[in-house]
């Protein structure tokens, strides 16, 4: 099994840095990034676009280590 690297955590640091930024925006008409790093948040947002492209060839390998077990409800006597 693969375990996360650096490459993979900044990936998803990144993402949810977007998601976050898009939430505000959406929200809130807030865009958090341009108001952060000004005339450098373009660059920004293709390190977030390319991180989003990465994770996409990431989440395979990451459904593999998902172990999914069904549910099972106890039954305590009656």
């Amino acid at each position: 099994m693969k375990t996360l690297n650096a490459l993979d955590w900044t990936a998803l640091v990144l993402l949810i840095i977007g998601g976050i930024n898009w939430g505000l925006i959406g929200f809130f008409g807030l865009d958090l990034v341009a108001a952060i790093f000004g005339t450098v948040a373009p660059f920004i947002y293709a390190l977030v676009g390319l991180a989003a492209l990465y994770v996409v060839f990431l989440s395979p390998l990451l459904a593999r280590k998902v172990q999914f077990r069904p549910h099972r409800a106890t039954q305590q006597p009656i």
